[in-house]
């Protein structure tokens, strides 16, 4: 898939589909370099504000994710782990605080769920972590 300037879809949106379509198929796996903004936008003959803008709604996805020195690399799938809920639970999602995504050391894009207990206990869970499952009928 190339870019199209004149489409009507945006510039970056495309190149964020694209990288998005080489992460699913595995074209570019887990730990992989995206690429540096200056050769993604040499590669596809877009701006560099383009290629951010890309990068960060693929970030905001959980796709991705950038530190220095490293650059953007494909984010790797979390283990997920089994949370029972206790009879009388609820639960909400909700995009984390700032405060909330440094302390649980979440990736951008990552929601929390709020596991609220039947004696008021609320427990803070990364999404991406936990997978909820209800107890076995007694």
């Amino acid at each position: 898939m190339a870019i199209d300037p004149r489409s009507h879809t945006p510039v970056y949106v495309q190149l964020a589909d694209l990288l998005r379509e080489q992460i699913e198929t595995g074209a570019l796996p887990a730990g992989a370099n995206v690429g540096s903004e200056t050769r993604l936008s040499q590669e596809h003959q877009i701006g560099r504000d383009a290629v951010r803008m890309a990068i960060s709604l693929l970030r905001s996805e959980g796709l991705v994710t950038t530190s220095r020195p490293f650059g953007t690399r494909v984010r790797e799938a979390p283990r997920r782990r089994q949370v029972e809920l206790d009879p009388g639970s609820s639960v909400v999602a909700r995009m984390p605080t700032g405060n909330e995504r440094r302390t649980l050391q979440l990736d951008e894009g990552v929601p929390v769920l709020e596991v609220h207990g039947p004696s008021g206990d609320v427990e803070l869970l990364p999404g991406d972590e936990v997978e909820l499952v209800r107890p076995p009928d007694a």
